[in-house]
């Protein structure tokens, strides 16, 4: 049996905000103690963070404890955008276990961060596992060391998302155990008798079809079909292209996973920001390095289509579950979604609820997100990622 739950607090006092969304974790688990707990709290209660980890461990009865700060919390319906939030889940029974992990610094490390974070998690492995990850947005480069990762740990599914903060700090920082960090990557190990489902809704719409690079020098793309590629960009662009600085808000690089794709296809593409453009000089900068022959093109971020695209995953993961009802579910939401991109609060935490009545759900608003990429997890930007675990199901 797997069991957890999940509460949360906007108490002004740290501590009492810690304990009051940690007894309401363990009061929805139906447990008096847990094997582990998750905790992200709101930058607005930055200078408390250790003590907040020590009162969550505390009233949790566990030492297994790990998380991140974070613009807002995500927690049973709710998404805290701005000012006090902290959410908390704790997990327990006797198909479930968990092990807090850590290393740093994480700047420059990739590789070596994911061989410790890997050798950490090798002795906790089970039949079953999930690894949710809570890097330092600013200082990890995230594509190596997930890449590095799925090398040292494969089969293992792993989750997650970038610690964020709300512009007071210039920092981020994970949490784990009475350990708390900037230039870090915090996670917890889940293992034991289960069954994992993740799912990534993507808040982009393609524009247009592919093109083809034909000239770049690292990130700065001069051509696409032997066009300049401004020209290109701002054809996919339209009207926002006068408007330069909204245009890099809206408009962004899609790559396809299959080298060869004749068109941008659901789940088929990732998205990178396009950082620079210059008419004068005619070329873009993007946050990926593509080379001479590559395809890519160009998505828009847009409301009515990440809630087609959230609607049609979560139908998707429903079926996935079917006969096995998840016992608890983990959201990483990109800060770029929300209620700037629908226009109303708690709108992706409400579609889960409704195809996961009395989920267990918590979460954050993240710099970007780690979930499924092809054939491992990746890294992902302007997505929602939602973790489900079930109780394995008897065949």
């Amino acid at each position: 049996m797997i069991r957890a739950g999940v509460g949360y607090s906007t108490a002004a006092n740290p501590r009492a905000a810690a304990l009051e969304a940690t007894g309401a974790a363990l009061a929805q688990a139906g447990l008096r103690a847990a094997a582990g707990a998750l905790c992200f709290a709101a930058s607005a209660y930055g200078g408390a963070f250790p003590m907040i980890m020590r009162a969550v461990a505390e009233a949790a009865g566990t030492r297994e404890v790990a998380g991140c700060g974070t613009l807002g919390a995500i927690a049973n319906g709710r998404e805290f955008e701005s000012g006090r939030s902290l959410a908390v889940m704790v997990v327990g029974g006797d198909s479930l276990k968990a092990a807090r992990m850590f290393t740093a610094p994480a700047r420059g490390r990739a590789a070596e961060a994911a061989a410790e974070l890997a050798a950490a998690a090798r002795p906790h492995l089970g039949p079953n596992n999930l690894l949710c990850l809570f890097p330092d947005s600013y200082n990890l480069e995230a594509e190596p060391f997930l890449a590095a990762l799925a090398r040292e740990l494969p089969g293992v599914a792993i989750v997650g998302g970038g610690a964020t903060e709300d512009g007071s700090a210039g920092e981020t920082f994970q949490f784990c155990g009475d350990v708390v960090s900037s230039n870090s990557v915090a996670g917890m190990l889940l293992s034991g008798h289960f069954e994992v489902a993740i799912g990534a809704a993507n808040a982009c719409a393609p524009l247009g079809r592919l093109h083809r690079v034909t000239a770049v020098r690292d990130n700065v793309i001069f051509e696409l079909d032997e066009r300049r590629a401004w020209e290109v960009f701002a054809d996919a662009a339209g009207p926002l292209a006068d408007d330069l600085p909204r245009a890099l808000g809206y408009v962004f690089a899609a790559i396809p996973l299959d080298p060869e794709a004749q068109k941008l296809e659901r789940n088929r593409f990732f998205v990178r920001n396009v950082v620079g453009a210059s008419p004068e000089h005619g070329a873009i900068a993007i946050a990926h390095r593509p080379r001479a022959g590559d395809l890519i093109g160009f998505a828009l971020r847009d409301g009515e289509r990440s809630r087609v695209e959230l609607k049609a995953e979560l139908e998707r993961l429903g079926q996935t579950v079917a006969g096995a009802p998840p016992a608890l579910g983990l959201y990483f939401d990109c800060v770029s979604r929300g209620s700037g991109l629908y226009g109303i609060a708690d709108h992706d935490s409400a579609y889960i609820g409704r195809q996961f009545p009395n989920l267990p759900l918590a979460g954050f608003f993240t710099g970007f997100e780690i979930g499924p990429l092809a054939d491992r997890a990746g890294l992902l930007q302007y997505c929602g990622v939602l973790a489900l675990l079930s109780p394995r199901r008897l065949h």
